[in-house]
């Protein structure tokens, strides 16, 4: 295990970060966070004109070939500007699943306009009564040569945007996952905003076709491994969005407390300071460590449940721990709409949450270590 990137991958965080940094200003944050769809088109067509967008698509599909780390990296650098753009539910929850499931049909279909800035995706992975992927609720029976879907799930990202949600569920023969048309017949959406007002939509599914070859890998046998597989990758990256966030936050709080002077010193000169600053930053490495060690182990198609989970545990509860941190030093001027810090904290506070906060992540992990126990750390 080697923590250290390569030039190709310091190359890539550099060319995000000049991107970003160029393309995201205040004015930008508040028009898109004013509006319905939480989405820049003309962010989201920089990142595809240098081929960012296709980092995990194939060569031969105009992408650059490379894998989940990667991606990982521009999801890092997404968290560090708070850019308003669906790169973890297109590139992860979509890319990544065809890319590692679909047919070469279903590829050459979706990943080609995902590299080119053409198609945005996602996937519906959580439901009212089922937060576990792999045993949905949802039903799909066939009917002549296509499937008939019905079932309800919520928390999907960007799905008023989407092309095609890639949407779990149960069937005779196991658990399929099917790439929705949003715009079909029997597909309702229904809006609803997260703490940092990004839209979140309940998908209802009512009597809804959808085609044979629109199965992901013509497989429903094969699902719920793959689905197990997608929620890791899906995990490791909503925590690399958030140790983007807390590690550009914990950057703007230092250079305030260089700054800001209080009885005649900087604040950050005080005792108490340096050592809420320090314990910030304790916690920034731990979720840098565990993050990289599950994104990882998955990079190289190993399992990594465990990893993934320990990784969004403190993502959540060090994200939190930190975005508070930072708005508390701040005093006063951390709670002004206007000023950048607040932006940070709703943020962590969203991705706290997301696919499921500390205390999900430690019932789960205490469940599957009751059932196998514990494993050697590799």
């Amino acid at each position: 295990m080697d923590f250290a990137f390569s030039e190709e991958q310091d190359a890539l965080r550099s060319l995000a970060r000049e991107i970003l940094t160029g393309e995201v200003t205040p004015e930008l944050l508040k028009e898109v966070e004013a509006g319905p769809h939480f989405h820049h088109q003309g962010l989201w067509s920089a990142l595809a004109e240098a081929n960012l967008l296709g980092l995990a698509v194939p060569e031969e599909l105009s992408g650059m070939g490379f894998g989940l780390l990667e991606v990982c990296v521009l999801l890092e650098e997404t968290g560090r500007e708070v850019a308003p753009v669906p790169v973890l539910p297109t590139l992860v929850l979509g890319g990544l699943a065809i890319e590692r499931c679909g047919s070469e049909a279903q590829k050459k279909a979706w990943l080609e306009p995902m590299a080119a800035g053409d198609a945005i995706l996602t996937a519906a992975l959580s439901e009212p009564r089922s937060e576990d992927p792999t045993s949905p609720q949802t039903e799909a029976r066939r009917e002549g040569g296509d499937w008939i879907l019905e079932g309800v799930k919520q928390r999907v990202p960007a799905a008023a945007l989407a092309r095609r949600i890639l949407t779990p569920a149960r069937t005779g023969e196991g658990v399929g996952i099917f790439l929705v048309d949003p715009e079909a017949e029997g597909v309702s959406l229904t809006s609803q905003r997260l703490t940092n007002r990004e839209p979140v939509y309940e998908l209802e599914l009512s009597g809804v076709r959808v085609p044979e070859e629109d199965l992901l890998g013509g497989d429903v046998a094969a699902g719920a491994r793959a689905l197990g597989w997608l929620r890791d990758c899906a995990l490791v990256g909503a925590c690399a969005i958030q140790l983007g966030v807390s590690s550009r936050a914990l950057e703007i709080t230092t250079d305030y407390a260089k700054e800001r002077e209080q009885f005649g010193a900087p604040i950050g000169s005080f005792p108490a300071v340096q050592q809420r600053a320090a314990d910030c930053f304790v916690d920034l490495e731990a979720m840098r460590a565990t993050l990289w060690h599950a994104a990882w182990k998955l990079h190289r198609g190993q399992e990594a449940p465990r990893e993934a989970m320990v990784a969004k545990y403190w993502a959540a509860e060090a994200g939190a721990r930190i975005a508070s941190s930072a708005q508390h030093l701040h005093g006063g001027i951390g709670v002004d709409f206007d000023y950048p810090i607040h932006r940070y904290f709703i943020w962590s506070k969203s991705l706290e949450l997301v696919f499921g906060g500390a205390s999900p992540q430690l019932a789960r992990l205490g469940h599957d270590m009751a059932r196998s126990g514990p494993q050697e750390l590799l």
